[in-house]
């Protein structure tokens, strides 16, 4: 234990601490694992706890004015750079904002987290960014929440997920039609450059998009830009080359069928909300959460534009959560039994493919030539590929139903297909 203790031995503990550190490589080969474990859990405590400590030296220097005075007067940034060297690099700039952060009473949580070993500086940086832009906006009871969530979410994920938590405070707390203006006022941003050509003739574009236009985009090019392996043989393109060629492939079917009627929709965004939100728009304090398939949270105004949408499928929640509306299409398979289908098997029900389900089939499990009927409970979605191996090799499917929801079951033995109408055939009354 340290407390208490006065400034020349800590002085003195924390020198012998640095030194300890030196030259422990030429020590280390000597270690187990076990030990190996151990210094490495001391090392990086010792990293967080001296983290800490510029920290407050920084706070301390600042409310002194020692930054700031005589002929040899330093910012607090260049103070900072000038006696903790290693900031040089980088650093420095959160560290003054943190530390200057700690003399507001608000702040008070970040500074216990940091002084507690919590927190890393780099990530309080952050959480007193968006808090000072984000606290203003929410109800005042909630602001201690809103702060306490983004303290966790920072020490437990870092401060990339801190800062996604904005809309969903926002959503829960924050003052009436917040999120809807902010969200109106991102479509300002919304680009799309003139391509960049190189020598080799590649284009680069620079794509910005809003809340919404995300929400649309990733519906129709997340699910379609999934790994695809090929007879076992992993899909080894990036993330990056699976999504571009997916945008391209998506340009080529609108543009191949504009001067036709599509005989199915493709691409669409599902809009979970419940039935009172969709009528009223208004949930309490705070804003509607409309949710979307790939989790971005909408403002009422903006799901509502969206539910108009022909390409836009509002899933009405009852209060219970059962679905109650879909929307209304033709019939046989009708699409809003095929959009039902999307929300229960997700893609391809083939056994290892992951052919999302806008790209995917609606297959009668015992077909319709053989009077099977055009039930949910008689469907799967199978991709064009797989649904020609079924057809073609027998294959029988079977609808499961237990704890963990519906899914579809396939006997891959040539011929159990005509195994199954043998076994239908004998329970039918003569």
């Amino acid at each position: 234990m340290t407390e208490g203790l006065p400034l020349a031995e800590r002085l003195a503990r924390i020198a012998a601490g640095v030194e300890a550190c030196r030259g422990i490589e030429g020590e280390l080969w000597r270690a187990g694992s076990a030990d190996l474990e151990q210094v490495m859990g001391h090392v990086d405590a010792m990293v967080v706890a001296g983290e800490s400590a510029r920290v407050v030296v920084t706070a301390e220097a600042i409310s002194r004015g020692e930054t700031g005075s005589g002929p040899d007067a330093l910012t607090p940034v260049a103070w900072v750079r000038r006696h903790a060297p290693s900031t040089v690099a980088g650093g420095a700039g959160q560290m003054v904002s943190v530390a200057q952060a700690f003399a507001a009473p608000g702040n008070a949580p970040v500074k216990d987290a940091v002084l507690s070993g919590v927190l890393p500086v780099r990530s309080a940086a952050v959480v007193v960014s968006e808090a000072d832009k984000l606290l203003p906006l929410l109800i005042e009871e909630a602001r201690p929440t809103a702060m306490d969530g983004l303290i966790r979410i920072a020490a437990e994920e870092g401060p990339r997920e801190c800062r996604k938590l904005r809309p969903e405070l926002l959503a829960k707390y924050g003052v009436d039609g917040q999120l809807q203006r902010e969200q109106d006022g991102a479509k300002r941003f919304v680009s799309l450059s003139q391509p960049f050509v190189d020598e080799m003739g590649v284009a680069e574009y620079r794509l910005t998009l809003d809340p919404e236009g995300k929400a649309v985009l990733e519906a129709a090019l997340g699910p379609l830009s999934a790994p695809q392996p090929v007879e076992g043989e992993r899909d080894l393109r990036s993330s990056d080359r699976r999504r571009g060629e997916a945008l391209v492939t998506l340009v080529r079917r609108a543009v191949e069928s504009a001067e036709l009627t599509p005989k199915g929709v493709k691409s669409q965004v599902f809009v979970t909300v419940d039935l009172e939100t969709l009528r009223s728009g208004v949930t309490g304090a705070g804003e509607v959460l409309a949710g979307t398939q790939s989790g971005d949270l909408l403002g009422p105004e903006t799901m509502r534009r969206l539910a108009c949408d022909a390409m836009i499928i509002p899933t009405v929640m009852g209060v219970k959560g059962a679905v109650v509306d879909l929307g209304r299409q033709e019939r046989l398979f009708t699409l809003p039994q095929v959009r039902r289908l999307w929300l229960r098997d997700r893609h391809c029900t083939y056994p290892g493919c992951m052919m999302p389900a806008q790209w995917a089939d609606a297959h009668h499990l015992v077909h319709w030539a053989d009077g099977g009927p055009s039930d949910l409970s008689n469907a799967a979605l199978l991709c064009e590929r797989h649904h020609t191996v079924v057809h073609t090799r027998r294959y029988a499917g079977r609808l499961v139903e237990d704890e963990g929801g519906s899914r579809v079951e396939w006997d891959r033995r040539v011929g159990s297909y005509d195994e199954l109408l043998a076994g239908l055939a004998a329970r039918q009354p003569a």
